[in-house]
């Protein structure tokens, strides 16, 4: 999510930087902030490098007075000790990277070419330490016989796992090797990131003539008045990569030219043969990945990442995406085939392609649903979603948010809520920050924390949690209005925070510690709720008027919950399965041609040309910079799961049922420290489920 290359930085810079920003960093005093948040206000990028040399010699010391102990190891002294090294490093790393995904800037980009090789040379370090190996090797062979507790006995075997899985056992030269296939595969994932920040950055679409916005609704011309505003190009419109942008383009814009060019731009990011491109930068991460799975004893690195998941091993996981692949696809056929018979009625003399999907996929939405999507929006502003999902969360959970404006932002528009039990108690802090940033943010959606949940003795400190997304903007007249997929997405990203506020694991290690195909159950769950007739009800308002959504609005949207299924879970899948392949070719190297495998890929599975693959080789940040290398396909298990838990809610005749939210708080949210994804699972379910239930769910079956 998650290194001896050091960059030579001026003499004048470390020195200037460091005597004056030692004295005054922010980052090495107690924060005097309500519940000790960030003072973002406080926080500049001259403080980064020098807490992060500071934090980096302090960890190495705490580790060296382990791995020194003359005492013989024991839990407290050994296992106990490692999980609370590096709280200064985790303060300023909890910071540091949350910014430079959400708000970053050219002087951050540097700082983390600096940091990465530091850091990377660090971990290294520590996790082939042999001294600090063998005291933990020495605790977890006597295990059984410490009288340990569940959660203390999960840390043992985790921490074990962990050193073995990153190399201590290896042979000196063998570890020799992985450190430097580490410290170079860490840098080119920053640069594949950087580089697709940028191409996202350096492409708008710029639009002069009326004529050009011909089936724009007004509030997409309106956005795209004041995106051209934003980017110095006032009296034009403006359409960029971000999803709230191009999307509605492709859907309503009659200029079949100008949505190739947008969608075009969009799915070549990466691929330009530019001085940003990233097709050999990736094939060499691969191919270093591949080197360094197979000193650790695996076949691929695919098989490394399965090991640890419930997938077990790739060939499970082909298997799995297989089963769905295929009736995903015959529906996709179907769906093509629909459009292009539009296309065939109105005289096209043409047939369809990948940017034209969007567009005549809105036209069989209103003729088989009667149902235009933008007619959603007035009811779904970005202020009523989020109201919505409190009242869910306060219906399952008991939970209350206050607002707050006496905790530091570190940017105007991000909003924080102090998060509370139905008995008041504080549970977490919670940051949103809902609106694209063109070169300053990722795109995407995510969650993630500035701090995670920790004890201090008795004590809990709370969470910082975040919730950062690319929603569409306001407007001058208008507040941002959301799509149903936005409206989606808040609360999957929200199901994520869920998680964050209610782990109850004591140990860094452990607390929230689930397989990568289990992460994303919490997270999809909170989706089915949106769309429920109840729920909508109570927040989906029209923005001006205030009234609730019509019946006859509701019921269209849901009988349109299978409308292009086939579509989306076949691009989906698709991109899954280059992940996998990608990833269990081991004859890939720096010269490898990546357009050509990705096509043979697609040739293979039987991909048809009208569909691209949600993302392509080049612009698939999930696997080279996010922790989904060999697990995009994570989000499709994790379906499996999230339709058979709901099931639950529904089969109970209650979907605010309180005893089944608190079995779900419990086993699967809060208690994650005490055993692994299908086991905890079952504890909530009473049985593991099937894959049919996300199938029927889709519509494919």
């Amino acid at each position: 999510m998650k290194n001896l290359l050091w960059l030579i930085i001026p003499t004048s810079l470390l020195v200037a930087g460091c005597s004056k920003t030692t004295e005054q960093n922010p980052f090495f005093v107690e924060w005097d902030t309500p519940y000790g948040v960030p003072p973002f206000d406080k926080i500049k990028n001259e403080h980064y490098l020098p807490a992060f040399e500071k934090a980096l010699e302090e960890h190495k010391k705490e580790i060296e007075q382990i791995a020194t102990n003359p005492e013989d190891p024991t839990f407290a002294n050994t296992i106990l000790a490692y999980d609370q090294s590096g709280a200064l490093l985790r303060k300023v790393s909890g910071v540091f990277y949350g910014l430079n995904a959400a708000n970053t800037n050219e002087e951050m980009d540097e700082i983390s070419k600096t940091i990465t090789p530091m850091t990377t040379a660090h971990y290294n370090q520590i996790n082939m330490d042999q001294r600090l190996f063998g005291r933990i090797k020495a605790v977890y062979e006597k295990r059984n016989e410490l009288n340990l507790n569940e959660e203390d006995m999960r840390l043992v075997e985790k921490t074990y796992r962990d050193f073995e899985r990153s190399g201590a056992t290896l042979p000196e030269e063998k570890r020799e090797e992985l450190k430097s296939l580490n410290e170079k595969m860490a840098m080119i994932s920053l640069q594949l990131n950087q580089n697709l920040l940028k191409e996202n950055k350096n492409f708008l679409l710029i639009i002069d003539k009326e004529e050009d916005l011909a089936g724009l609704t007004p509030d997409i011309i309106s956005a795209a008045a004041t995106l051209a505003k934003q980017n110095g190009h006032e009296g034009k419109w403006v359409f960029d990569l971000s999803k709230p942008s191009w999307i509605p383009f492709l859907q309503y814009s009659e200029r079949r030219e100008l949505r190739e060019k947008l969608y075009r731009a969009y799915f070549m990011r990466g691929d330009n043969d530019n001085q940003f491109d990233n097709k050999k930068l990736f094939a060499e991460l691969i191919s270093l990945r591949q080197k360094a799975a197979q000193l650790l004893g695996y076949s691929s690195y695919a098989h490394y990442f399965t090991d640890e998941q419930m997938a077990k091993t790739p060939e499970n996981v082909m298997n799995f995406l297989t089963q769905v692949w295929t009736p995903a696809l015959k529906r996709a056929k179907q769906e093509r085939d629909d459009m292009q018979a539009i296309i065939n009625q109105e005289g096209g003399k043409f047939n369809l392609q990948s940017w034209d999907w969007w567009y005549y996929a809105e036209k069989v939405r209103k003729n088989k649903y009667d149902l235009d999507e933008e007619s959603l929006r007035p009811y779904l502003s970005l202020e009523n979603v989020k109201q919505g999902i409190f009242y869910v969360t306060e219906q399952l959970y008991g939970l209350k948010y206050q607002k707050r404006s006496d905790i530091p932002v570190y940017h105007p528009e991000v909003d924080v809520y102090e998060v509370q039990e139905a008995n008041g108690t504080p549970l977490a802090i919670l940051y949103i920050d809902p609106h694209p940033r063109a070169g300053a943010k990722k795109g995407g959606a995510w969650c993630g924390s500035f701090r995670s949940g920790s004890y201090k003795g008795e004590e809990r400190i709370i969470p910082l949690v975040y919730i950062v997304m690319n929603f569409t903007r306001p407007t001058e007249d208008k507040p941002a209005l959301l799509s149903w997929d936005e409206t989606e997405t808040y609360f999957h990203e929200f199901g994520h925070a869920l998680h964050n506020f209610f782990a109850e694991g004591r140990y860094y290690k452990t607390a929230r510690n689930v397989p990568r195909d289990f992460v994303e159950l919490p997270s999809q769950v909170l989706e089915h709720w949106a769309a429920e007739p109840e729920v909508l009800k109570v927040y989906a308002k029209h923005y001006q008027t205030g009234e609730p959504m019509p019946d006859e609005l509701i019921t269209k949207l849901n009988n349109s919950g299978h409308f292009n299924q086939g579509f989306q879970t076949t691009e989906y899948v698709a991109a899954a399965i280059l992940d996998i392949k990608w990833h269990t070719n081991t004859s890939v190297t720096p010269e490898t041609n990546v357009r050509e495998f990705e096509n043979s890929v697609m040739k293979e599975i039987g991909l048809i040309e009208e569909i691209v693959p949600r993302y392509r080789t080049t612009n698939f940040s999930h696997i080279f910079s996010s922790g989904y290398a060999s697990g995009y396909y994570v989000y499709l298990w994790a379906g499996v799961l999230d339709a058979d838990a709901f099931a639950a809610f529904k089969e109970s005749g209650n979907i605010f049922n309180q005893e089944l939210a608190a079995k779900f708080r419990k086993h699967i949210l809060a208690q994650n420290a005490l055993g692994e994804g299908m086991e905890q699972y079952i504890k909530f379910r009473g049985k593991a489920p099937s894959i049919d239930a996300l199938l029927v769910q889709r519509g494919l079956k």
